[in-house]
């Protein structure tokens, strides 16, 4: 089965563009149809359990059960009953025969988190089900069987816990045929800029706030920060940012004075799980897009102005208005060249085909005003214009049919 790359990265919507994670996309194409065991490795927050829901989904079983087990979350003493089951009065509180996360995942995907945390009993019975599909329920003498493909993940050293005798080494060897090892967010520092417009667009839409993006310099100061707890970590500060500055576009001092705060309180033992991202990446990407490209032609208008003005002596203080009304209005500090380089790149690299500012303008009304379902002050208000300017630009492009027989 041959993958498209490109679409099984949207497809499963993870993030990035580093080398570590086209390296990681390639290993998903190439385990994902085979029926092996697969174990993923890396700190807490950096996004395994994605990376199991993107093997499944490319898997054969993709139309049966991905049962997730967070098996640290599991009590000790029932941790067999969820995994395997249990026979009607085996226990206490036992008041019916009831399946385990095995049965229930039968002919599809187990995704067992935080594997190292389980019991020495317990890794037993999990040997025996990798090995043969079969396991008891607790107060069951009856043999079952499962066929299940087991996708285990762990943010803990196994290798150094056999040495400890606190993991099994022939549960260890048999989890690890294929091993995917994600990267922390501190070492993928050029992916940085993609999570940060990824998690807000998708929490200014749920939560209809005003959206103006990240200045360049802002997202740069991103990549100074370690980020210990990962992504998970990275999106709570986006969204902190988002709320506590909502509608105004995105500083570096704004975001400077956030990490000052943040930094002290940094914790060295971050137990957040992974990041689940939106599947329906391809719009998100396409309404990011426009998003940016509207903001850059608000400045380019801007800067126009300046342009077209033939500054002479003469007109020296009308140019310093102009200059100043640029500053205000855009919130650039005297950089609108390297802030119109970057956004460039950006719209290259994401390869939205060749199309005209006007048409990119037009689109990105059209969708926010459907986004507002037609309310013009939210929409201008998020697109960063008056209402004065939008309802001449709806009339400029003639979408007032159009909004009407879509009103969504």
């Amino acid at each position: 089965m041959l993958f498209d790359i490109d679409r099984l990265q949207k497809q499963s919507g993870i993030i990035g563009n580093s080398d570590s994670i086209k390296r990681i996309m390639i290993l998903i194409s190439q385990v994902a149809p085979v029926d092996i065991s697969v174990l993923v490795t890396g700190e807490s927050g950096v996004g395994k359990e994605i990376i199991a829901k993107a093997i499944h989904k490319s898997s054969n079983r993709n139309r049966k059960n991905l049962v997730i087990v967070n098996c640290g979350a599991i009590p000790e003493g029932i941790i067999e009953s969820e995994l395997f089951g249990h026979k009607k009065g085996s226990f206490t509180g036992a008041n019916e025969d009831r399946k385990g996360y095995f049965e229930e995942a039968n002919n599809g995907t187990i995704f067992l988190d935080e594997i190292g945390e389980t019991p020495l009993e317990t890794q037993v019975k999990l040997l025996r089900v990798l090995e043969s599909g079969e396991f008891m329920r607790v107060g069951e003498a009856k043999t079952r069987k499962t066929n299940v493909r087991v996708i285990a993940a762990t943010n803990k050293d196994l290798l150094a816990l056999v040495k400890k005798n606190r993991f099994r080494q022939d549960l260890y060897y048999r989890l690890k045929t294929v091993t995917i090892n994600m990267p922390p967010l501190r070492k993928r520092l050029e992916d940085i800029g993609k999570f940060v417009e990824r998690f807000s667009l998708e929490f200014t839409r749920k939560n209809d706030i005003p959206y103006r993006g990240f200045m360049p310099d802002a997202i740069r100061l991103f990549k100074r920060y370690d980020w210990p707890g990962n992504v998970r970590e990275l999106k709570h500060f986006v969204e902190k940012l988002l709320v506590l500055q909502k509608g105004e576009r995105i500083t570096m001092d704004m975001v400077k004075f956030e990490l000052d705060s943040l930094i002290p309180e940094t914790p060295k033992n971050n137990k957040s799980l992974p990041v689940l991202i939106s599947q329906n990446s391809d719009k998100i990407e396409i309404d990011l897009i426009l998003r940016q490209l509207f903001m850059l032609k608000q400045d380019t208008e801007l800067i126009q102005k300046i342009l077209m003005n033939k500054v002479s002596n003469s007109d020296e203080n009308n140019f310093l208005e102009i200059s100043n009304q640029v500053r205000l209005n855009s919130n650039i500090e005297n950089k609108p060249v390297r802030i119109i380089e970057e956004d460039n790149k950006f719209i290259r690299d994401d390869a939205i085909g060749e199309i005209s500012i006007r048409d990119l303008e037009k689109e990105a009304i059209i969708r926010t005003l459907r986004f507002f379902n037609t309310n013009r002050r939210k929409t201008a208000k998020s697109l960063g214009m008056s209402e004065r300017t939008l309802y001449r630009k709806i009339d400029e492009y003639g979408l007032e049919t159009k909004i009407r027989k879509n009103p969504k």
